[in-house]
């Protein structure tokens, strides 16, 4: 059967990682949780004493990084995805709002998403794979067969990040996430390098009202009808 390339892109809190890990679930593709790389690559300059906005630095840092296979997604013996970072697991260290405004900074780096497109396109077969981030059915894949914006208001997206957060052990101030979630927004849609926008051939999916086995429905229905016309051709 041939599988489309399914590309989910969005804001920050949309739900773009729980939901693209439930779609490759139920489809039984490939899952790359590209903003897994970019928190990667913002631990790494943080360890390294680089600051984020240093760009010939991080750049340099990222390449080091790509050449020497330092930054793996692989799948654990629990199926879930997991992030190392020269080994190490850090699937857990790099889900911190900390982490998420470093992602924001260095994915503004022109080198460092040059960089990372190795990863990101290497991954990619004839299985099918879902990926989510901001630029994937612009940038990355613009061709891909299948593309997804997924968005909510940003009180609902902020609340979001504030619960997940607090999951984590954390002790969020939701005033503050809110604004976090803004000037995210912000910076993500006007930077000079993949800015996020919705690819115009993609479907446009409000997650504010429903819940997210609804998305992933609707979603996978959609996929599945493009799987038929993959067949087909």
């Amino acid at each position: 059967m041939k599988r489309p390339i399914v590309a989910i892109d969005g804001p920050a809190g949309a739900g773009k990682s729980t939901v693209a890990r439930l779609v490759a679930d139920r489809l039984g593709y490939l899952l790359l949780d590209t903003g897994a790389l970019y928190r990667t690559v913002a631990l790494a300059a943080k360890r390294a004493g680089i600051p984020w906005g240093d760009e010939a630095a991080v750049t340099g840092l990222t390449e080091t990084l790509v050449r020497d296979g330092a930054i793996r997604l692989e799948r654990g013996g629990d199926g879930a995805l997991r992030t190392l970072l020269r080994g190490e697991d850090v699937s857990t260290l790099i889900r911190t709002q900390e982490l998420a405004e470093g992602a924001s900074r260095v994915s503004a780096i022109a080198g460092v998403r040059e960089a990372l497109l190795t990863i990101q396109r290497s991954a990619v077969s004839a299985n099918g794979v879902v990926l989510e981030g901001r630029d994937i059915g612009t940038v990355v894949f613009p061709d891909a067969q299948a593309k997804f914006f997924l968005t909510a208001s940003v009180e609902v997206r902020a609340r979001r990040r504030f619960d997940e957060l607090r999951s984590r052990g954390q002790s969020p101030e939701l005033e503050r996430v809110h604004e976090e979630v803004v000037e995210r927004d912000r910076r993500d849609s006007t930077r000079p390098v993949a800015p996020l926008r919705q690819a115009p051939d993609a479907v446009l999916i409000d997650s504010s009202a429903l819940s997210v086995e609804a998305v992933v429905d609707r979603i996978v229905e959609r996929v599945r009808a493009i799987e038929r016309e993959l067949e087909q051709s």
